[in-house]
């Protein structure tokens, strides 16, 4: 009879659960060079200056969130955390309609994105109040990369679904080949 360890030490895996993943289908860039030329540009826009990085990569984590994809949700995770934000605020992002740890500012950028995300079949999406509220707090270029900060994870979210690529990899490595 075989110990309890013995059971243990044979059931475990040689390769790492990271090593397992695969995505679905392999890196684009092949297929579809154009891609890298939309996707460069969306970076420039989001990447200004006249957003901090912090925003952006709350309301891209929200995203992820409201997507269930955990693509987005462990890049967005790991994007906050290499620029200092707190385990508190990333944590927090789901529900940060409590959270005290917010700025007003961050605070209409993740509604505006659960805005932009969620139907509303009894109006508009963005109703004029929410984009006043908005208008307060960034001026029409800081707006402008907002809209272009949703739509970078817009773009990039049938990609997320459909061909999963690995969460937690840098891209150009996160498709399987």
């Amino acid at each position: 009879m075989r110990s309890r360890r013995e059971d243990l030490t044979m059931s475990t895996p040689t390769t790492t659960k990271q090593e397992a993943l695969r995505s679905r289908m392999p890196n684009p860039l092949p297929f579809v060079p154009e891609m890298a030329v939309v996707g460069e540009g969306l970076h420039k826009v989001i990447k200004n200056g006249s957003i901090p990085q912090a925003t952006i990569h709350l309301l891209q984590l929200r995203a992820g969130q409201m997507l269930d994809s955990t693509y987005f949700t462990i890049r967005e995770t790991g994007n906050l955390r290499r620029i200092g934000e707190s385990e508190e605020r990333i944590t927090a992002v789901a529900t940060w309609r409590d959270a005290a740890c917010f700025t007003d500012a961050e605070r209409v950028a993740l509604e505006l994105v659960e805005a932009v995300l969620t139907p509303n079949p009894s109006g508009e999406r963005v109703p004029d109040e929410l984009y006043a509220k908005a208008s307060a707090h960034y001026d029409d270029k800081a707006v402008w990369s907002l809209i272009m900060a949703i739509a970078h994870i817009g773009f990039f979210t049938p990609a997320a679904l459909i061909a999963k690529p690995i969460p937690g990899m840098p891209p150009g490595q996160n498709y399987s080949e």
